[in-house]
């Protein structure tokens, strides 16, 4: 257990730390809000291409909808006919339908990090993890437009809320209720309202519990990451119309 704990920690902990500590100092006025910014920025810009895949995957998904009720329909009483049928359906259209998951997976042991590095604080302490070639900064201000980051901010919790509102009201799919299939389409949209409007209100809520630094990275990385998933989606409208 202890290898794995040091493991992530000098895999992902360190060079985040040594990462925000670097943009701090370089950045004028030393902020450390600007650094978080900053830091959130690069992290998604380095999962742009994995976000992108995944939303165009999403998006296919979204087309194959008519085809995937058909399979349905056609192998009803074999549901192992169908789940081969619905495989060889995704293996030629080449999608992956865990894309998604698979962003998520990847995010997490960052977020988690992070959430480890703002939960106390910049601390002191942990400057002796800094890189040889990184300077000591004496003091860190944690005063980010009249906010400590080191403490909760309602502010930045409802911010960060309402960018993953967005964020799920773009990526979510257009739920038809022409001949829904009973129990099944009603779960699809209880679940889809969940997504769109439950988790958003309990992640603000969660947030006004935790440092407005992880607040000020989940409002930045939310709106980028919204932006990016509109302009996927505007992009393949054309090609959905053919």
């Amino acid at each position: 257990m202890n290898f794995f704990i040091k493991f992530f920690h000098v895999i992902l902990w360190q060079p985040l730390f040594n990462l925000l500590i670097l943009f701090y100092l370089y950045i004028p006025g030393q902020s450390l809000g600007a650094a978080i910014i900053v830091l959130t920025l690069l992290i998604r810009v380095i999962l742009y291409p994995i976000q992108d895949k995944a939303t165009k995957s999403q998006l296919a998904l979204q087309s194959l909808q008519p085809k995937l009720k058909k399979i349905q329909k056609e192998y009803k009483n074999d549901r192992e006919a169908q789940a081969r049928a619905v495989m060889q359906l995704y293996k030629t259209e080449k999608i992956n339908p865990l894309s998604s998951l698979l962003v998520f997976f990847i995010q997490l042991p960052v977020l988690i990090v992070l959430y480890r590095m703002f939960w106390q604080g910049i601390q002191i302490e942990n400057f002796q993890y800094l890189y040889s070639f990184i300077p000591q900064p004496e003091v860190i201000n944690s005063m980010f437009l009249g906010m400590d980051l080191n403490e909760p901010s309602v502010v930045l919790a409802v911010l960060a809320g309402i960018a993953f509102f967005f964020q799920a009201k773009i990526s979510a799919p257009k739920m038809e209720n022409k001949n829904p299939d009973s129990n099944k389409a009603m779960f699809g949209q209880i679940f889809q309202k969940q997504m769109v409007y439950v988790f958003p209100i309990f992640l603000g809520f969660i947030l006004t519990k935790l440092p407005a630094a992880l607040g000020l990275y989940l409002f930045v990385s939310g709106v980028f990451t919204a932006i990016q998933q509109y302009f996927v989606k505007k992009k393949s409208k054309p090609k959905e119309n053919v």
